[in-house]
């Protein structure tokens, strides 16, 4: 039998990252799986499980670990317990996480207390939010890593990860923005109903550790509207917070702003690409928008120290002197394609790595690997 890997996904940006890792392994050979939970699961984010549903040869699983209101820790405490009920049944030989979602972290717990064999992506990341801590702990319970770029390569082995387990596959998500969406902006705009010719597109997520997240929203999206400019307005996921930003959402004028829940991958491709600018503080702003060439403005702290490059620019969701002067001079432009996190071939180097017998040789007990003392 081939081997089994599972890819856990629980928003629509993690399966963004995923799918194109897990089509890859499909189409080389291995039995693919994949555990849907966390926001796909929900009505009001879109029921995005739907888009996992459409990628064709792959085991689908469900399982609603949350309702509306639930703090992270019962979300964690849920995960774990019907993830556990599954791997029992389903036995894989792989599981795959992406980042620093408590999905991730719970599963990932699984797989480390049931001897499964995990695979952590994108690790190695800072932030400066609770979101960091998340992303750490499950670099520590994985027992193989699939960073972005010798930087964050480098911060896996700080933390006492073995040098042999730490892959530089670069950004999965960067595999499908470097391919045509399959789709144009006509389709697009009729699919959503978007009435704008010329846009930008804003996405504004709740800091869990920063309990003034509205206020913050009231005055970024309150800089956009005074811009006079168009803006597609993407929600933001469901973490602590989010409610205070949907008030704001609700308020905008909708001859300006137009709200969705979510975008299919392919649709919001083509959107990012023809966007004039993307601002707010989604990882889409600081990791696909400069490999696209596309302006953008990271606002807050949510992305903190995540990238850097002469398409991105920073400010505080209250500066609207600088979101204002960013819509200004950045509205439109266009910059060479920045490959900090790959060229888009994370895939590619993927399967290499599940052909690769040390993958599955290494043993899962681990150990702290110390480094040499700087300086």
């Amino acid at each position: 039998m081939p081997r089994h890997i599972l890819f856990v996904t629980g928003t629509r940006a993690d399966f963004g990252k995923l799918e194109p890792l897990a089509a890859a392994a499909r189409d080389a050979g291995f039995r693919v799986g994949i555990f849907v939970t966390g926001m796909h699961m929900l009505d009001r984010y879109g029921l995005t499980k739907l888009e996992v549903h459409r990628m064709p040869g792959v085991a689908v699983a469900e399982f609603l670990n949350q309702r509306e209101g639930d703090p992270q820790d019962m979300i964690f405490a849920k995960t774990v317990i019907g993830f556990s009920d599954y791997v029992r049944q389903a036995r894989p030989d792989l599981i795959v996480v992406h980042g620093d979602r408590v999905e991730a972290m719970a599963t990932a717990f699984v797989a480390a207390t049931n001897n499964l064999r995990c695979a952590h992506v994108e690790g190695g990341e800072v932030s400066g939010t609770i979101d960091e801590v998340f992303r750490h702990c499950n670099t520590k319970l994985a027992a193989l890593h699939l960073v972005s770029s010798d930087t964050a390569r480098a911060r896996v082995l700080a933390m006492g990860e073995d040098a042999a387990s730490v892959a530089v596959i670069g950004s999965p998500e960067i595999d499908s923005h470097a391919r045509p969406s399959g789709v144009d902006m006509a389709e697009v705009r009729a699919r959503y109903a978007i009435p704008f010719d010329d846009c930008g597109i804003a996405v504004f997520h709740p800091v869990t550790s920063e309990p003034d997240i509205g206020d913050q929203a009231a005055a970024f999206f309150g800089a956009l509207e005074a811009s006079g400019r168009a803006f597609v307005v993407i929600h933001p996921n469901n973490d602590p917070g989010c409610e205070d930003i949907m008030a704001v959402i609700r308020a905008l004028p909708g001859d300006r702003f137009r709200a969705l829940p979510s975008m299919r991958f392919a649709y919001f491709s083509e959107l990012l690409r023809n966007a004039a600018v993307i601002v707010g503080n989604s990882s889409a702003g600081v990791r696909e928008a400069p490999f696209l060439g596309i302006p953008s403005l990271d606002v807050g702290t949510r992305q903190t120290n995540r990238a850097r490059g002469p398409s991105l620019s920073r400010a505080a969701a209250r500066d609207g002197a600088a979101i204002a002067a960013f819509l200004a001079r950045q509205w439109g432009r266009r910059y060479p394609r920045d490959t900090q996190f790959g060229q888009g071939d994370a895939a590619a180097a993927f399967v290499a790595v599940l052909r690769d017998p040390a993958t599955w040789d290494r043993p899962l007990q681990k150990r702290f690997h110390d480094r040499p003392p700087q300086g």
